[in-house]
């Protein structure tokens, strides 16, 4: 069965082994795709650095592991939250992992950036300095800038499609009452610029390629971290929405749900 990589977002990680603690940043989605019989491969890049840096290693991450799986010829599905989806359609355009890539699949991913990133660099960047004390410590925040609206609108120039890639979209939103009470103030100030909106990325910006609708969730609970009781959410486990969304990019893609098929790509 094709392979299914799932790549994270900013400030993501990896699997995380803490003593007997582990920390998954697709919390069960992982587990449902694989119950499905698709081999996953979990990312872990650089959770703050910038497109280009993350794609790079994004890259080499998926041409590793099917190797590592003992298919390095076949193509996957590159589902990917929030940042990761910039990152997912840089590697297809520029670094050549189209030739690994049957369809990205972006998960509220700010394709024209986030006014809420336009606020942080003015105010906190800017106004604070905070621009010159990051350089100073040496930490790598470039993530911040490359998601501002105006990096974006370079980087859509930049970064067209690729011919053969299939391109999926699924937003997020929800009114204020049903948003976290820490990302309340970036809900109102995108809500403001762009109108409805999950938190960090409205809807207007995370549509792309053949949009698949809206979820009724926060940008946290689409990796089904909930910060609100369980019962005013009206969602609660958003796995089988991963797997439904996933079973339609299969179905455009000819491939039908829990078959043995599987894409190989031309080597060149």
């Amino acid at each position: 069965m094709i392979p299914l990589v799932l790549h994270h977002g900013l400030f993501g990680h990896g699997d995380l082994q803490i003593g007997p603690m582990k920390l998954n940043y697709f919390r069960g989605i992982d587990r449902a795709i694989m119950q499905q019989g698709h081999p996953v491969i979990v990312t872990s890049v650089h959770p703050t650095s910038s497109i280009a840096h993350r794609a790079a290693q994004l890259k080499e991450i998926v041409v590793s592991r099917l190797l590592d799986l003992g298919r390095p010829n076949a193509k996957v599905i590159l589902m990917a939250h929030s940042m990761g989806g910039l990152d997912a359609r840089y590697a297809v355009t520029h670094l050549g992992l189209d030739q690994h890539v049957a369809a990205i699949v972006t998960i509220t991913t700010p394709h024209r950036g986030s006014p809420f990133a336009d606020w942080v660099v003015e105010n906190l960047g800017r106004r604070l300095r905070g621009i010159q004390l990051v350089k100073y410590l040496g930490w790598d925040l470039r993530a911040g800038i490359d998601l501002t609206t105006e990096q974006c609108a370079r980087f859509n120039e930049t970064t067209p499609d690729v011919p053969g890639v299939k391109y999926h979209s699924v937003s997020a939103a929800r009114p204020w009452m049903m948003i976290p009470p820490f990302a309340l103030h970036s809900h109102r100030v995108v809500l403001k610029a762009e109108g409805e909106n999950d938190g960090l990325v409205s809807v207007k910006s995370s549509t792309w390629g053949e949009h698949h609708g809206i979820w009724k969730a926060d940008h946290w609970h689409t990796i089904n971290r909930r910060w609100l009781p369980k019962f005013s959410d009206g969602i609660g486990d958003i796995s089988p929405l991963w797997v439904e969304l996933l079973n339609r990019v299969k179905a455009g893609l000819g491939l039908e749900v829990n078959s043995d098929d599987e894409i190989q790509m031309t080597v060149r």
